[in-house]
């Protein structure tokens, strides 16, 4: 029997769906407490969501329309393919309750919508907003993605990011225990991170109870405080060339919880806002090299994990 190289969302997916689901970015025009003086100002160092948001989501368009648009935009190619509504730019439970509630049940209401994926802060979940998607999850699929980013406090601060790792760990935790599946994102690279650092990373990340995890190179991207930074003491750096970072990868998922769903490895900014490291790859060759480096290594995910 073949060995499962590593436990991949698409298969999560139609395992939890039973067909073919495609997420769709919404852009539901939310601020963030790191950016109106709330938590901070300015915002993450290394954050300009103009580098990930569909050219289809626009904050002035209701919800249902930029959902319309994307299943327009999929359907040409999978006309039987069901949705995710990802509330994805900045943090997406920063509102009251009823202005949540509104948008995401907006959401729902579009057809071939069959679940919510709800991008925010690990210091932005609320008693009251948690309970009500504790609710919501029992009548629809809901995933809470956090951006935990790093699991060492000193980096934390180093990237303006107003919380602990502590208070990441509270978040996915209580989350979790409501019911309600959790994801986590990770960015790999930052200033100051060692491979030891990295690969101390998966021990810590795996006894929290997330149901999926992405893990991000960092990338420098125009307008960001990182860019400045970077222009500044490019050799304060050490960014990732391609080989290097499948190594990396490869390593870190080792270390992981088997059980983990592990969605992205890589994201690739437009090239008209990205800076460095240019690869010049699709996400999909990314992957493809992972997958090549693990069957030729027999390598697995989990394979020096100690529960």
């Amino acid at each position: 029997m073949a060995v499962m190289l590593y436990n991949d969302y698409s298969t999560y997916l139609r395992r939890t769906f039973g067909c073919k689901v495609q997420k769709i970015a919404v852009n539901a025009a939310f601020s963030c407490p790191n950016r109106d003086g709330t938590v901070g100002w300015g915002g993450c160092a290394y954050c300009n969501n103009a580098s990930f948001n569909p050219s289809y989501c626009k904050p002035g368009d209701p919800v249902s329309r930029q959902l319309e648009e994307g299943v327009r935009f999929f359907a040409r190619k999978y006309p039987e393919m069901k949705y995710l509504a990802y509330f994805q730019a900045y943090t997406n439970t920063y509102g009251t309750l009823d202005g949540l509630r509104r948008k995401y049940e907006e959401a729902l209401s579009v057809d071939g919508v069959v679940g919510l994926v709800i991008g925010t802060r690990p210091d932005c979940m609320g008693d009251e907003v948690l309970d009500y998607l504790s609710r919501l999850a029992r009548q629809t699929y809901v995933m809470v993605e956090y951006g935990i980013e790093s699991t060492d406090d000193e980096m934390l601060r180093h990237i303006n990011r107003g919380h602990t790792f502590s208070v990441a760990a509270d978040a996915v935790r209580r989350t979790a225990a409501a019911g309600v599946n959790v994801g986590g994102h990770i960015i790999l690279g930052l200033p100051g991170d060692s491979k030891d650092k990295m690969l101390a990373q998966p021990a810590v990340i795996s006894r929290l109870p997330l149901t999926t995890l992405k893990l991000h190179q960092l990338q420098i991207i125009k307008g960001t405080r990182m860019a400045e930074e970077y222009a500044a003491a490019p050799e304060r750096f050490a960014l990732f060339d391609v080989d290097d970072y499948v190594d990396v990868v490869v390593r870190y998922i080792e270390r992981l919880r088997p059980t983990l769903v592990l969605e992205r490895f890589v994201s690739q900014s437009p090239d008209e806002l990205l800076v460095a490291p240019r690869w010049g790859l699709k996400n999909y060759e990314f992957v493809e090299k992972v997958r090549k480096r693990l069957a030729a290594t027999e390598s697995y995910q989990g394979r020096l994990y100690h529960g």
